[in-house]
């Protein structure tokens, strides 16, 4: 099978199966970027009381922060950008960062979660709870979340550009990113290097389309 064969394809939504570093050349460009990339924290991810728990540990094995590289080319990619973990990376800086503050987190969890942009606007706040992980990733975001993101580029002659419609994640996971896009009627890539994640992403999509 070729690297630019999709693993899943339908109305709109793309997965490849691979590493990013492959797959990103061969792209075309996307209107935004909107991932949450391994933070490369191993050992000092808690999360509560399943940060250690037997069925996650594989997360130290693939917990490789990105590299300059990879960003660089993920900034040529699209036009807008949201990083979550965006602290971690060292970007440029930002006016705008996003705030995911948790409301139901425990003393071994972190308050919120931050996620780097490179919008031009005051930063945002979304209260959510921690949820469960439904689809078996231990660092799965909530849909919510992902849609939130996604809402935030918003037609605005004073702002921004119109709603983007082609979106891209390439640390895809199980695919948050790419159900909030289909639930909102966008268009979405994901590149995830996992098999397993890929396999639930593709049976994760296969659903009907969710009610907002």
């Amino acid at each position: 099978m070729s690297l630019l064969t999709p693993y899943y394809e339908h109305d709109g939504i793309v997965i490849y199966h691979g590493d990013c570093r492959d797959i990103l050349p061969h792209l075309p460009k996307v209107d935004l970027v909107l991932t949450d990339p391994p933070y490369g924290i191993g050992e000092r991810m808690q999360g509560g009381t399943w940060g250690a728990a037997k069925k996650y540990a594989d997360f130290r094995r693939w917990d490789i922060a990105p590299t300059t590289e990879v960003f660089t080319m993920l900034k040529e990619q699209s036009k807008y950008q949201i990083v979550w973990g965006g602290n971690y990376f060292g970007l440029d800086p930002s006016r705008c960062w996003l705030v995911w503050d948790k409301q139901n987190a425990v003393k071994t969890m972190a308050d919120c979660e931050l996620a780097w942009t490179n919008l031009d606007r005051p930063a945002k706040r979304f209260s959510w709870p921690v949820g469960i992980h439904e689809w078996g990733h231990p660092t799965e975001k909530p849909l919510e979340l992902m849609q939130w993101c996604i809402a935030l580029i918003k037609p605005d002659a004073t702002i921004l550009d119109p709603t983007p419609a082609y979106i891209l994640d390439p640390f895809m996971g199980t695919g948050t990113t790419l159900r909030a896009a289909k639930d909102l009627g966008r268009k979405c890539i994901g590149i995830e290097i996992e098999e397993k994640y890929c396999e639930i992403a593709a049976r994760r999509l296969g659903q009907e389309v969710l009610a907002l």
